[in-house]
């Protein structure tokens, strides 16, 4: 069964702090009104680029899920399951969409999601991927495994009944508020694939207003991403055997975070709080804030964290 427990990011740093994103993506199809959340399921089927990854992929993922296709024409199995998944989330008739993208000609969306052969097919909802598979199957099997997806969205919105879509109206959607401009630079930069000028804009707004949050999450969120760079997750594994490498154990959380995985990044930084003293542990102690940075201040990741990061201190 899938789990939707934790709404997060998934294109690199566009936004490691995407449950707060969520939450707001979907104060502004409330505010839009019926109009827009019909919008949304336009289309079941469409060809994603590295530019509009976010809008047709994440931000669309805020109100049906995406079934994420990534092929490549050199892969004999996409030709086979390419057609099989336009036909069969083509017959859900707008309640999943189909989103296609090409790893030859947007290889950072590749790099982004970790992609390690092609057909890979990722189902998307509320901006995480939450269930997938990496081998060509038969239209039988396909089927299958989308209705245990929509099964598992459809107990979602049973448990959240505020997130589930609002139906189609006539009412005209009002203008969003602009953009800060250096958060609307940050996003254009991360898109670009350029996070040092990312890192640059979310800095110019966070010395304008300090307390901004959605630059402190996208300024945290970047620097993770730049931290994991080349990273081998192989040879971080390899390195943990030795108790003594701090930094592997501090990568291994940074990659933990990126994949999703909070609560256990969170847990390994305190355990290692917890078995070293002086100049270690306030290294420790200090990356394990700036990951907390990467959140939203509401998170409740957070506040358990807190406690036991005071505890392990004190």
């Amino acid at each position: 069964m899938a789990d939707f427990s934790r709404p997060g990011s998934l294109y690199g740093a566009i936004d490691l702090g995407a449950r707060k994103q969520a939450l707001e993506a979907q104060a502004r199809r409330e505010a839009a009104g019926p109009q827009a959340a019909s919008a949304g399921s336009a289309g079941s089927v469409v060809d994603v680029t590295e530019e509009t990854f976010t809008t047709d992929v994440v931000d669309r993922s805020m109100t049906v899920p995406v079934v994420l296709d990534l092929w490549s024409p050199r892969a004999p199995g996409s030709a086979q399951l390419s057609p099989v998944l336009e036909k069969v989330v083509g017959g859900l008739g707008g309640r999943a969409v189909l989103a296609r993208v090409n790893v030859d000609a947007s290889p950072q969306i590749a790099q982004a999601l970790r992609v390690q052969a092609v057909p890979t097919v990722l189902a998307i909802f509320q901006g995480q991927a939450v269930t997938g598979f990496q081998q060509v199957l038969p239209e039988q099997e396909v089927r299958r495994w989308l209705d245990e997806l929509m099964g598992a969205v459809e107990q979602f919105y049973q448990a959240n009944p505020d997130a589930r879509p609002a139906p189609a109206g006539d009412e005209e959607a009002p203008a969003p508020p602009p953009a800060d401009p250096d958060l609307a630079a940050a996003e254009q930069a991360i898109e670009k694939g350029d996070l040092d000028e990312a890192a640059a804009a979310y800095e110019r707004l966070l010395a304008r207003s300090p307390g901004d949050e959605d630059a402190k999450m996208g300024l945290a969120g970047v620097n993770l991403i730049k931290r994991t760079e080349g990273v081998d997750p192989a040879e971080v594994q390899r390195r943990m055997a030795d108790p003594s490498d701090m930094d592997a154990q501090l990568l291994a959380a940074d990659l933990e975070m990126l994949s999703g995985a909070v609560d256990e990044a969170f847990d390994r930084i305190i355990g290692v709080v917890k078995r070293t003293s002086g100049d270690d542990r306030d290294q420790a102690r200090r990356h394990l804030l700036g990951l907390f940075e990467a959140l939203p201040s509401d998170d409740p990741s957070l506040a358990r964290a807190r406690r036991a990061l005071a505890s392990a201190l004190f």
